[in-house]
């Protein structure tokens, strides 16, 4: 699904789309800024943001930096996550979780990922979520993050006034017995005024549900991956896995050996697809799932038919933002949020509404820095954007290479393999380095390792000339070169 948005917009003739570093302001200004959220996205946007010299304040639901690196064995009391009014869990983490990139590759450019020293440090190159939460809570001391973070202050409302300006209003937040964090019905709303609200809210608590005919009358059980954890509680069942995507593919072989059966279930590959993984003898993959029956029968596409104690939902997520009031210029339609300009920028309220991590199938980290870049840089006045008229220009230019590709419109943030011109273009209007080549030739790598070694691309690779690579350029970094 990998877009060249660039291509498209030189064909277009669009003015905004110019590779040429943007004009500079000599008038730089410092404004007041709120970022919603203290995880990935969020400290860096942070970060950026003050060392651009703007005030900045975090605002942080839970009671540490990580966001979804925070894990919980806690799940929500609605399986499948569909009720409105649920508890909810911000992780999506499971217990066996380890990175499906190498940690070279994931780290922040100014702040490598490298193995620190520390008790229950995990050193392996493609560590357990735990130490991804080590990892932040490192680049937030090592920056200062934490202290412009308010913890447990939970954003109700987020809207635009008159003269231009945001107010935030807030509330504290606490933790009931199960440590989900509900907001105190008691605890007075704290209305504050902003020059710019920077949105880091994430995109992994409200969850996607694949549409199944017949699901309705089928007495079976399912759930979404967001409230999977551990794999005991499926011991001796049945199990069908819905989706191809790295929680699928992680889900399914942490249930096998607990499990009877496990069926994994793709729309992305061809109705007839009836395969048998290699190492098991219980986990199969199949076609989407046709229908399903009242008797607890689910048919797939290929014909096989499976009596199924449970349906699993490894179906992504959807863009939400509860507390945000646009007056309806910002919408999410089948997960496209929009209208925004380079997944950041609604046009016409640029720039003091943006948006971080909306683009997804991407390494995170250093794209979160780079569009926090370009977020600080763009409200100081160092730099511009193109005007309103251009930036809408730009984005319906790129509808129309979506629909004329004939991409669903809920892929209009999978950048994949093009997040690198994309980052490299935000370098650009920053005037900072773009992404170095190793770390393009390394993600690469790992994705046809991941491919060729499904079940053992995390301990064993060939691309050790990269990772020597990428230590030689980290030791510019005092973070990593005083190690």
């Amino acid at each position: 699904m990998a877009i060249n948005y660039f291509s498209r917009c030189a064909k277009m003739n669009i003015s905004a789309i110019n590779l040429a570093m943007p004009p500079t302001s000599l008038s730089v200004k410092s404004r007041h800024v709120a970022v919603i959220g203290a995880g990935a996205a969020g400290l860096v946007a942070a970060r950026e943001l003050r060392r651009e010299g703007h005030s900045v304040v975090v605002f942080e639901r839970g009671h540490e930096v990580g966001g979804t690196w925070v894990y919980t064995p806690q799940v929500e009391p609605d399986p499948l996550g569909l009720d409105p009014d649920r508890p909810i869990i911000h992780s999506s983490l499971y217990s066996s979780l380890r990175t499906n990139l190498p940690r070279e590759v994931m780290g922040y450019i100014d702040f490598p990922f490298v193995t620190r020293p520390g008790e229950n440090r995990d050193p392996r190159r493609y560590p357990g979520h735990r130490e991804v939460l080590l990892y932040l809570k490192d680049f937030a001391r090592e920056f200062g993050v934490e202290e412009m973070v308010r913890f447990e202050t939970d954003v109700i409302k987020v809207g635009i006034l008159g003269d231009g300006k945001w107010k935030v209003r807030s509330k504290k937040s606490s933790f009931n017995d199960n440590n989900e964090i509900i907001s105190k019905s008691n605890a007075e709303f704290d209305d504050e005024i902003y020059d710019a609200v920077v949105v880091c809210n994430g995109h992994y608590t409200e969850p996607r549900i694949a549409d199944i005919p017949g699901i309705n009358l089928w007495p079976g059980k399912q759930m979404h991956s967001h409230n999977y954890r551990i794999p005991e509680p499926f011991r001796d069942q049945v199990v069908i896995v819905i989706g191809s995507s790295a929680s699928a593919v992680d889900i399914c072989r942490d249930i096998a050996p607990f499990a009877k059966e496990v069926h994994v279930a793709s729309r992305s590959v061809a109705d007839e697809t009836y395969t048998k993984q290699p190492g098991y003898n219980n986990l199969w993959f199949h076609s989407m799932i046709d229908h399903a029956h009242e008797d607890g029968a689910v048919v797939f596409r290929n014909g096989k038919t499976v009596l199924a104690d449970l349906i699993m939902h490894c179906t992504g997520y959807k863009y939400h933002f509860p507390f945000l009031d646009t007056k309806g210029i910002v919408t999410v339609d089948d997960n496209c949020l929009g209208p925004l300009y380079k997944h950041v920028f609604p046009p016409a309220l640029a720039p003091y509404l943006s948006f971080i991590g909306i683009p997804w199938k991407i390494v995170p980290f250093p794209l979160f820095e780079f569009q926090s870049k370009w977020i600080a840089s763009i409200l100081s006045g160092r730099i511009t954007l193109p005007s309103q008229k251009e930036m809408m220009e730009d984005i319906l230019a790129f509808y129309s290479t979506l629909e004329v590709s004939s991409i669903p419109k809920r892929y209009t943030h999978c950048i994949g393999q093009s997040q690198f011109e994309y980052n490299n273009w935000l370098a650009t209007q920053c005037g900072c380095q773009g992404v170095e080549k190793w770390r393009e030739a390394m993600y690469s790598m790992a994705s046809v390792n991941r491919s060729l070694r499904p079940e053992m691309y995390r301990d064993e690779w060939d691309d050790h000339h990269l990772v020597s690579e990428a230590y030689e350029d980290f030791m510019k970094y005092p973070s990593a070169s005083n190690l």
